[in-house]
């Protein structure tokens, strides 16, 4: 009987293997996911990663909700195709817009960015005020307002549209003056709203934290989500028993065109090494 079942038992783990050994899709609208690529790669450095970006269509917040959507279910699915294990919608806009569409046409988990930044910004608002900047189609959905109203009801909110963070992050413009200028036009009569605790509802803005934080002052916590999306990566792959057992995992990059210049914004402002990339026109 034990001869009977050991081919059994060698199938069943050289299943669960290859499972593991999967890679975790992560996708955005252009590079600011990669915010979040690199908190994943931080805390799971054993982990197979691939890395889309939707660098031809980019930016999303402008876009549809309908629009949004069939772009997101079209990433998607090209990475279920890749074989992954686990996606990560790196976007706030597909996240608030096209996260339930995502998860009705895939059978992998998927993990959005919204939840997890609000559990963060709850945790540390002493004042129970927290402002969200996000792009026109995030702001438009109220997903972040809603989630935190769902959580904390007593929290005051204010949302706020920063449409043009976006091209200039695309642009690599995040030390420049007219960034800053545009920033202090964004935030200009917002203090008066008492908030200690910022959102920032894009995979993009945490490359503009620090102008961000020069406007408005060090006292107010600025919450960037990566760091506790990855938590939540992490947290879903020990839930399903998915970890890779490998030490050092790969990384691979997707772009739906201008590989060159992703590639060289991603070592400027993330000191990112983008070695394998290839291009995927839809």
């Amino acid at each position: 009987m034990q001869n009977n079942r050991r081919p059994e038992q060698r199938l069943w783990r050289h299943r669960c293997r290859e499972l593991c050994e999967r890679p975790i899709g992560i996708f955005d609208s252009g590079m600011g996911g990669l915010t979040v690529f690199s908190a994943v790669r931080k805390i799971l450095p054993g982990e197979n990663i691939i890395y889309f970006g939707d660098t031809a269509r980019v930016p999303y917040g402008t876009k549809s909700k309908k629009t949004v959507t069939s772009f997101s279910v079209e990433i998607a699915e090209h990475l279920v195709r890749k074989n992954i294990k686990l996606l990560v919608v790196a976007c706030n806009t597909a996240s608030s817009l096209a996260l339930k569409e995502i998860r009705s046409r895939i059978r992998v988990p998927v993990i959005g960015v919204i939840e997890p930044g609000v559990e963060t910004a709850l945790k540390e608002t002493k004042n129970k005020k927290i402002l969200v900047i996000a792009t026109n189609s995030t702001v438009s959905s109220h997903a972040y307002a809603q989630m935190l109203k769902k959580k904390s009801p007593e929290t005051e909110v204010c949302e706020k549209a920063c449409p043009l963070f976006v091209p200039l992050v695309e642009e690599g413009w995040c030390g420049r003056q007219a960034t800053f200028m545009v920033a202090n036009e964004y935030f200009a009569g917002l203090k008066k709203t008492g908030f200690d605790t910022i959102i920032l509802g894009c995979t993009h803005y945490p490359l503009l934290k620090k102008v961000i934080g020069k406007i408005v002052g060090e006292k107010v916590n600025i919450i960037d989500s990566a760091r506790s999306v990855a938590g939540h990566v992490f947290e879903a792959l020990k839930k399903n028993g998915m970890f890779n057992p490998g030490s050092r995992g790969y990384s691979k990059f997707i772009v739906s065109d201008a590989p060159e210049k992703f590639s060289g914004l991603a070592w400027r402002l993330l000191k990112i090494r983008v070695r394998d990339i290839k291009i995927k026109r839809f």
